[in-house]
């Protein structure tokens, strides 16, 4: 669809950065050499790639904002379709690329194609599509059910609520006591949800579970109360005072809190939902001071074409990487497979020390991914999942 419409260039190049650094993160030429900017905390603890992630649900709860104003944020036959068809879409690519994957390796292991393509028994049931999915749904119900004035209060309850649940439920330890963990195996089953890795051990915790879809919810509608921020605000002066003042302020509160309420991505925790979204409104209030009121709009035109087609690049991207880490191209003097990823790591790897090249690899993805990014923005061509 083509799309004329005014859009804030801000927000898409915080998208844009939001969804590099999602290929970035999730590509690098070989886990078991990455800079440690590049890797995901272990369990508890906050690194640059954690604030990946929530940076893109942030994004979509205030463009959310955006979209739910053309229906004046009242339910309406055209309103309730658009939010269960986007819902519905979100899941079937989730597990369609999961199903894909399984049967991409499978028929490169050299499965029967009735085995390959009937893995359903191992299916992850959520996913990153999916929580977009759970979090679009009901952060969209409740922004339309509800006065905006109370959501600040809706956001407290689940904060507050989920952190007692965790507390009372062991939910901060890295443990198959966790709730999580055993909410997650009692609603999905172990065979179908991702398995951990930290301290050494491989357990059924799954990052994008069901009961860590709470303060995610809570996440998309502090980006939806950022959205009518900027809206309200029309001078940028005042925008960006705004989004450094609350930005700040909800920083500092997640850094405190994190003494008693542990900052961890994987069981998204209360305060990694303050210390994320602070961070992100900031940045944001530093992309409109470059952008807009200095003028300075060259630099970011690579991640504008991310920030306007984020889903459809980076469903691009996951497609690619299983097609370039199962595909093989050729076989090794040991009898391996050479896949496309392995042969252009292991040239960089020629050349490069072992971090340098996993890293080269990861920026040598997001380029071949931006590629047709460029060409759709160039016709201003905006594809909506």
């Amino acid at each position: 669809m083509k799309n004329n419409s005014k859009r804030l260039l801000a927000l898409d190049i915080l998208r844009g950065i939001t969804v590099a650094g999602m290929l970035l993160a999730n590509n690098p030429g070989t886990w078991s050499h990455l800079y440690a900017p590049l890797a995901h905390a272990e369990w508890t603890g906050l690194t640059p790639t954690d604030l990946i992630f929530p940076f893109f649900i942030f994004c979509m709860g205030v463009s959310m904002y955006f979209s739910l104003k053309k229906y004046n944020f009242h339910f309406s036959k055209p309103l309730v379709i658009k939010i269960i068809r986007r819902t519905v879409v979100l899941f079937l690519i989730g597990w369609a690329v999961q199903w894909f994957g399984h049967l991409v390796r499978g028929l490169v292991a050299g499965k029967p194609f009735a085995e390959a393509v009937n893995n359903l028994d191992t299916l992850r049931y959520l996913g990153v599509f999916q929580r977009l999915a759970l979090t679009y749904f009901f952060g969209a119900i409740i922004a339309c059910s509800i006065k905006q004035k109370a959501i600040p209060w809706v956001i407290g309850i689940l904060l507050v609520g989920y952190a007692i649940l965790l507390g009372v439920g062991n939910g901060y330890e890295f443990s198959l006591d966790n709730i999580l963990a055993r909410v997650d195996g009692a609603v999905l089953g172990e065979d179908h949800m991702y398995h951990e890795h930290a301290y050494g051990e491989s357990l059924a915790l799954d990052p994008e579970g069901v009961l860590s879809t709470i303060p995610c919810i809570a996440h998309v509608l502090i980006g939806f109360m950022v959205g009518k921020l900027i809206v309200k605000n029309h001078n940028n002066t005042e925008r960006i005072a705004y989004l450094m003042l609350c930005g700040t302020s909800m920083l500092l509160a997640g850094w405190l809190l994190q003494y008693g309420i542990p900052c961890g991505k994987k069981m998204w925790s209360s305060t990694f939902v303050l210390i994320t979204c602070g961070a992100a409104m900031c940045i944001l209030a530093l992309l409109l001071y470059v952008i807009d009121v200095k003028g300075h709009k060259k630099w970011c035109r690579f991640f504008d074409a991310f920030g306007k087609n984020p889903l459809m690049l980076y469903l691009l991207g996951t497609i690619l990487s299983i097609l370039f880490s199962a595909i093989p191209i050729g076989h090794a003097a040991d009898g391996s497979n050479i896949t496309i990823h392995s042969a252009i790591y292991d040239a960089y790897a020629s050349f490069l020390p072992e971090k340098a090249a996993s890293a080269l690899f990861a920026v040598t993805f997001i380029v071949i991914c931006w590629i047709p990014g460029y060409f759709l923005h160039k016709k201003k061509i905006y594809i909506k999942l």
